[in-house]
C-alpha cells in the first residue's frame, strides 16, 4: 500500500509542515494505518519534501516529524514500514519527486509488489500522475487537496478519507474503477 503523506496521513498546510509542532493527524488516518496493517499490507508512504530542498526544514526535523507520524500510528495498531522522500525543491529536476515515478520504482525494487496491484492513495494530481506513471492503482482522499483534484478526474475512486478507504479495501468492497457508490 503506498500513502502520500501531507493531506492524507496529516494535515496539509500551506508551505509545507517544517516544525514538528505543526503536525497534526488527519482525522481517522491512524486507524486507517491499523486496518491496512492488520490485513497484511505494508505501508509504504511516498512524499516529496521540498521544504528541505529550499531550506526551510531540515533533514534531522523531518526525520522528527516522520518517528512522530508513526508513534501516533503504532499508538492506533497500526505501522509505516517504510518513508520514501524526494527532499529536492522543484527545480533541481531529480528522479524522485513525484510525478516522476522514482520513489514507487525504488519502493517496488525494495518490496517486490507487483504494481498493477497496488494502490497508491494520495490528495494532489502529482500523486496520481505519479502512480499512473509507475503502473499503480491511483485513489483519492478528498482530504488535503482532494477534493479539488477529483473534479478533473472522475474516473478515479474517491474517497472522504484514508479512513474510509482502508474500509472498504479490508471489507472487500473496494471498486476496481470509477467512484465508490
Amino acid at each position: 500500500m503506498l500513502l502520500d503523506r501531507d493531506g492524507v496521513l496529516n494535515r496539509d498546510l500551506p508551505g509545507s509542515v517544517t516544525v514538528l509542532n505543526e503536525l497534526s493527524l488527519e482525522p481517522g488516518a491512524d486507524r486507517a494505518v491499523a486496518l491496512l496493517s492488520r490485513a497484511g499490507y505494508a505501508v509504504l508512504v511516498i512524499t516529496n519534501q521540498a521544504a528541505v530542498g529550499r531550506g526551510q526544514l531540515s533533514l534531522d526535523e523531518l526525520a522528527r516529524i516522520n518517528v512522530q507520524l508513526a508513534q501516533w500510528i503504532a499508538a492506533a495498531g497500526g505501522r509505516i514500514d517504510r518513508f520514501y522522500v524526494c527532499p529536492h525543491a522543484d527545480h533541481q529536476g531529480c528522479a524522485c519527486r513525484k510525478p516522476k515515478p522514482g520513489l514507487i520504482e525504488q519502493a517496488a525494487a525494495e518490496w517486490g509488489f507487483v504494481r498493477g496491484e497496488t494502490w497508491f492513495v494520495g490528495d494532489a494530481e502529482r500523486d496520481l500522475a505519479a502512480a499512473r506513471a509507475a503502473g499503480c492503482r491511483p485513489a483519492l482522499v478528498a482530504t488535503g487537496k482532494g477534493a479539488a483534484t477529483a473534479a478533473a478526474h472522475p474516473e478515479v475512486p474517491l474517497y472522504p478519507d484514508l479512513y474510509t478507504f482502508a474500509a472498504a479495501l479490508t471489507g472487500g468492497q473496494l471498486p476496481s474503477e470509477g467512484r465508490p457508490a
